[in-house]
């Protein structure tokens, strides 16, 4: 969320930025709720002053025996007990127009960050390795396992509709391992720390990483009220919700890997078959907690520890630098990893790294006090895939086809495979 001291300060700056992302300009709706915010507050607090003055005016006229003076002032208290409520009433009203108008408004790109309007106008940051050099024809995954033997569509429609899926045997063995690989890189060897968190969470916890109320159409929610993640990011962000933290701890740095849950709202038609777009996957988070002034430099070591997944698999892979237009709603700045996927002859998105600012911050009340000022800041938070399983099993099968339709496992996965170096059709 944005600060409307800002805003009122920035009008001008606000609307540049909105333009960037191809929004509406906002300033002048918001710097009215804001006027009309101000004026109910100041008119309460004229009637509080008044109150409090005719109580003492009371005090005076019944102590001079001016009865009459103070019927009249009587008068006028009993007046403004019965008009305050409505007037209190038009303050949270104001208060939460103003709120709910500030939680829609997406967050301020940074200026080094591209100007277009859609992925075509997205840059390359940079490309890592080669494209696989076969004489064979590439596949797609889901001709891949379905071919093998491990990997049904048809039981998980039976199950559970569209867009699931049934691995068994060695694929789902492979789902798990990349799994363990990904977290035991990110905590033993990137210094974040695992976390088992809850799946399911409040609407304060969806509000705190911005996914509500504007995106609440993508969300899976349940009887009682709650929402089903739809990444980690929720709950690893959430942790430090309403805390103040010492600066001298930062930066806090978590990892989970969990099941992740959208709708894919407005996805009609697109991913149809196979895995690529599901209702449920795992996905592996990476959340980073810091201060004003590390923010940058720890988007750029976040990014690198989710392309060492990648390296470590021997994938090839770029990095995009996302434009004003293709970024997600809370970034100031966000790099796409995107792999190559052999039997789609395409580049996809596997990960996605945001630096955030304050934003999430400003959102869940999450403050540091400063190391030589003690001023309280909220804090900066930055979060990424490190990867997203699914996609990263996907790009696996594709990339280590061999002729005979077995997939190679790669070298790094082989200890989570049980010494197991090959999948072959099943018996």
């Amino acid at each position: 969320m944005l600060d409307i001291k800002w805003i009122r300060d920035n009008p001008d700056v606000l609307d540049e930025a909105l333009k960037k992302r191809s929004a509406e300009p906002m300033s002048s709706t918001l710097l009215a709720l804001d006027d009309s915010r101000r004026a109910v507050i100041q008119k309460l607090q004229d009637m509080q002053s008044r109150r409090n003055a005719a109580s003492k005016e009371i005090g005076a006229a019944m102590a001079q025996k001016n009865i009459e003076l103070a019927d009249r002032l009587k008068a006028e208290m009993t007046q403004l007990k019965d008009t305050m409520p409505s007037v209190e009433q038009e303050e949270r009203s104001a208060i939460a127009a103003l709120d709910d108008a500030l939680s829609r408004l997406p967050n301020i790109p940074f200026e080094d960050v591209p100007v277009g309007k859609d992925e075509h106008d997205n840059v390359v940051k940079h490309v890592v390795g080669q494209k696989p050099g076969w004489n064979h024809p590439a596949k797609e995954h889901f001709e891949i396992g379905e071919a093998l033997g491990y990997m049904d569509f048809e039981r998980a429609a039976k199950l559970s509709g569209a867009r699931f899926t049934v691995l068994t045997g060695p694929l789902a063995r492979l789902e798990r391992a990349l799994g363990q690989f990904m977290l035991d890189m990110h905590t033993l060897e990137h210094g974040y720390t695992e976390v088992s968190s809850p799946l399911m969470v409040r609407d304060e916890a969806m509000y705190g990483t911005g996914q509500l109320p504007k995106f609440a159409e993508e969300l899976f929610r349940t009887t009682d009220g709650r929402w089903l993640i739809p990444t980690a990011e929720v709950t690893l962000t959430n942790l430090v919700s309403a805390e103040t933290l010492e600066q001298e701890k930062l930066p806090l740095r978590f990892t989970a890997l969990t099941p992740s849950f959208r709708s894919e709202a407005g996805s009609a038609g697109r991913d149809t078959r196979g895995m690529l777009r599901q209702h449920q996957f795992w996905k592996c988070e990476l959340v980073s907690i810091t201060d004003a002034e590390s923010a940058v430099a720890e988007h750029e070591r976040m990014t690198e520890c989710a392309e060492n997944v990648l390296k470590r698999l021997g994938l090839h892979f770029r990095t995009m630098t996302l434009c004003t237009g293709d970024m997600g709603f809370g970034a100031r700045k966000t790099y796409d990893i995107e792999v190559w996927l052999p039997g789609q002859d395409a580049y996809r998105e596997i990960s996605s790294c945001s630096v955030c600012g304050d934003f999430q911050g400003r959102r869940m009340n999450a403050r540091y006090r400063g190391k030589d000022d003690k001023a309280l800041k909220f804090v900066h938070t930055l979060n990424g895939s490190g990867v997203a399983v699914g996609r990263c099993l996907i790009a696996v099968l594709e990339n280590y086809l061999n002729e005979d339709g077995s997939v190679t496992i790669p070298d790094a996965l082989v200890p989570y495979m049980g010494g197991m170096t090959r999948i072959e059709r099943a018996g």
